[in-house]
Parts: C-alpha cells; structure tokens; sequence
C-alpha cells in the first residue's frame, strides 16, 4: 500500500498545480495577437448585433476614465486632480512627475495598481476586477527630465497598462521615455485602442511615439499628454494610414463591433 503513497502525492500535486494554473486570467489579446489575421471591423452598429459599450472620457493630462459595461470604472494616471462623477474602483499610476500620480489616493478606492515596484524589480499586475482584465508591461524611465540620452535610467521605472474588456484591449502607454523592444511589443499584445503621449519632449520626442503608434496599429489611437503640440505635425509623422476624428465631446463611446476600419485618430474634446 505504502507504494503507492508517492503516486497518489504526484496526482494530487499535478490537479493542484492544474487548479491554481487556471486562477491566472487569461489574456484574450495576447491569444488574438498570435491568431491569425482577424477581419478587420466595420465602422458602424450592426442592426442585430447585441454589443456591450465601453465609455472612455478624456478627464486631462494623460487621465483617462473608462467605465466598463459591467458598472467597473478605471482611472489612469490617477493623481487625484482630474474627477469626474463617482468615485473610482481602480486607478492606475505612473512615477514619471508627481502629475501621474499620488502617494495618498482616496482611500475608499478599493484598487491602487501602481506602474512600479516599491521593493525593486518590475511590477507585476495580472488581475481580474469586475468584467475587466488589467494586466503591465513595465518600461524603464529617465530620472530627471532633460537627462542625457546616455545617462543611468529607472529600470522597470513605469508600466504600460493593458485593460481587457468587452472583447477591447486597450492600452495606456503612460508616460512612455524609450522606444519599445520587440519583447515588450509582444507582451503587450494586440491593441484595438491606444492611448498615447504626444507632447514630443517630456515623454520620448514626436518621431519615436509616431514610429510606436505605427507599429501597435490600433484601430483607435487617443492622444494625450499633448501639451502644444500640432495635431497636424503628430498625423504627418504617424502617416497617412491612419485617418482623423475630431469630436466636440469627452466621451467616447465604441464596442468591438463600432471600431473603425481604419486605424483612426481621435481628438475628444480638452486634448
């Protein structure tokens, strides 16, 4: 009987292994980025298609709200300054300059995710809240603005913060300093909408996030952090692929069934 014992430990060993693999949330846009091509969505509601919404408000600086179809409302780049409505469930960060982020969040806020790690090494966020996969690709930042280009950098400083949802991957490229490798373009995955900074100066200059931004391809690319920038100067750089929407309003509202078919820029009212 006793040999036994040692088989039976090993199955048991395996099905807990198998059980806690399975709490991991998946991501479905780094499964969808290895797929092949997927056809490329229509720019308009289909009659009979019954779709959950995704609403995305351009609060200021580069501070996204996005409020999830089941109810999960997300802020990124919380420093406390930009609120709109109720209170949020979760709000990411970035330590770039003290305007991505604050040490002393409300704290009825039930989930601070911070860009960076506070014992060293990267951070590491894979987690599900409501209806919504928020998962990190961490990138090194310079440690003052105006650095030299050679100069020691943060490693792991920063995240790019991903947010599943509604069949969506959308992605906060936060205060991005450095071109990305194919590593990190990789974890990252798949994007139907970017957000992303254009001031040219503070982050990483117009030519490197115009070359990004090319390369993600995302069906929606939402510029922040745009300071002075020239729209016009930011479209010729990215090239003439991608099509421009001006809105008069803050709010976006789009579904896996209402992006654009053509990689658009859209400029919400306050950018």
């Amino acid at each position: 009987m006793l040999r036994f014992f040692p088989v039976v430990l090993a199955v048991l060993g395996s099905l807990i292994a198998s059980a806690a693999a399975e709490d991991v949330p998946r991501s479905e846009c780094l499964a969808m980025a290895n797929a092949p091509p997927r056809v490329t969505p229509v720019g308009f509601r289909q009659a009979d298609a019954n779709t959950s919404e995704v609403a995305i408000t351009y609060a200021g600086h580069s501070t996204y709200y996005i409020d999830t179809p089941g109810g999960v409302r997300i802020v990124t780049d919380y420093n406390g300054a930009y609120t709109i409505g109720r209170l949020p469930d979760v709000v990411t960060m970035n330590r770039a300059h003290s305007t991505h982020y604050t040490l002393f969040p409300d704290p009825r806020i039930p989930h601070v995710l911070h860009g960076w790690n506070d014992d060293g090494g990267p951070a590491k966020i894979n987690q599900l809240i409501g209806d919504v996969l928020i998962r990190n690709v961490t990138t090194d930042i310079r440690r003052y603005f105006g650095d030299d280009p050679n100069a020691e950098m943060i490693k792991d400083g920063n995240s790019i913060f991903i947010f599943e949802v509604a069949g969506l991957c959308i992605g906060h490229l936060g205060h991005l300093h450095v071109k990305l490798d194919d590593t990190q373009f990789a974890a990252i995955g798949r994007l139907d909408i970017a957000m992303v900074p254009i001031d040219g100066t503070y982050t990483m200059s117009l030519d490197g996030i115009s070359d990004i931004t090319r390369r993600l391809r995302a069906s929606v690319v939402l510029p922040m952090h745009r300071f002075m920038t020239p729209l016009d100067e930011f479209m010729r750089r990215i090239g003439e692929q991608f099509a421009i929407d001006v809105r008069t309003e803050r709010t976006l509202r789009i579904s896996r069934e209402t992006l654009p078919g053509t990689p658009t820029v859209i400029i919400l009212d306050g950018v």
